[in-house]
């Protein structure tokens, strides 16, 4: 791609809290141009006046999310509830368009399964199958050639980064693995539900989803493709009273190895600009991350024993949503992958 020229970039859904947080990111990222951003229910009105934080950075205003429009564009981000962009992507790829979804349209592989964590059939499982599922760590050649990529979830993200090295080396057992995982409540969206009133989320915690929530599969389904092989996940993600991050705890049990796992994550992750090891002993915290597309994790062998802990952080809005994407962006369009991504994050 010419990198002289800017990227045109559309986004459907732009007022939601991933939405926003693409607005952030693109408005300073040297090679985009933002062309389209979509709102039915704010359509005309300045997109500035609904996010005052983009004043003086983005002078658009909102319009229909139609075809036409976003067929203009090199690229689009989808940042809407589930089952809206299988409805548009088919007619988008049509125009050359390159697409990152961020919501959890293409994500499973299975169409059955898909219907069955998400309650509706899929609406085009002929282009299900070219879609490719967008973390850079596993998939980045993949990421690199496609038209169609799946944002990853965010519990996804920080629970199959922190096994990944475990996983590919075979050294814990892959059918009793655990993830007890928490959320800040931007992790909910911006919608109105009363479990993320302030009153209600606020000096409390509490866990959700125990029976089986929909990151579930998507977790399965990328751990298995890094074992070769089904595996057991528990899975338990929890509401924290705060507005990003999260941090996954993830439980494993060793084998007979007695392989220096410091040096294997150090080594794993050497060449990823977005995951960063700690030393040994360190625990990583969610403000760490606030703001940026940093994965932390570190990873424990408490006393000495046959389980190994490894603890990882993102934030859920950035690498575990719209970071992530413009990640996957600069992949598709052969740009610096960490293009627009150097942020700090934000102590305290």
């Amino acid at each position: 791609m010419n990198h002289s020229a800017k990227i045109k970039i559309g986004i459907v859904g732009g007022t939601g809290y991933t939405g926003v947080e693409l607005l952030r990111l693109l408005v300073q990222h040297p090679n985009v141009q933002l062309t389209a951003v979509t709102s039915r229910s704010e359509c005309g009105q300045d997109v500035h006046a609904l996010y005052p934080n983009l004043r003086g950075h983005l002078d658009l205003q909102f319009s229909q999310p139609d075809v036409d429009n976003l067929s203009q564009c090199d690229l689009v981000f989808f940042a809407t509830p589930n089952g809206v962009a299988m409805k548009m992507v088919p007619a988008l790829l049509k125009a050359n368009v390159k697409i990152v979804d961020l919501a959890a349209d293409f994500r499973l592989r299975d169409p059955l399964l898909w219907e069955k964590w998400y309650g509706m059939p899929h609406a085009c499982v002929d282009v299900l199958e070219q879609a490719v599922y967008g973390l850079p760590e596993v998939n980045r050649q993949q990421i690199a050639g496609a038209s169609l990529v799946a944002n990853p979830g965010c519990y996804p993200t920080a629970v199959q980064l922190g096994f990944l090295p475990l996983l590919e080396n075979d050294l814990i057992d892959p059918q009793h693995l655990i993830a007890d995982a928490k959320s800040g409540v931007s992790g909910a969206g911006r919608e109105a539900k009363l479990g993320s009133l302030l009153c209600e989320a606020s000096e409390n915690f509490k866990s959700y989803g125990v029976s089986g929530h929909r990151h579930l599969p998507e977790i399965n389904q990328g751990l298995a493709d890094v074992k070769g092989a089904p595996v057991g996940l528990t899975f338990v993600p929890h509401l924290t009273p705060m507005i990003r991050g999260i941090h996954a705890t993830l439980y494993g049990r060793l084998g007979d190895s007695l392989e220096n796992l410091q040096a294997l994550y150090e080594a794993r992750f050497a060449d990823e600009p977005f995951v960063d090891v700690m030393p040994a002993g360190a625990m990583p915290e969610t403000r760490s991350v606030k703001g940026s597309n940093q994965c932390r994790m570190a990873v424990h062998v408490p006393q000495g024993g046959d389980t190994v802990v490894v603890l990882s952080v993102i934030d859920n809005l950035v690498k575990g949503a719209a970071g992530q994407a413009v990640q996957n962006m600069n992949i598709m369009c052969g740009l610096p992958e960490s293009a627009g991504l150097n942020q700090v994050a934000l102590m305290p």
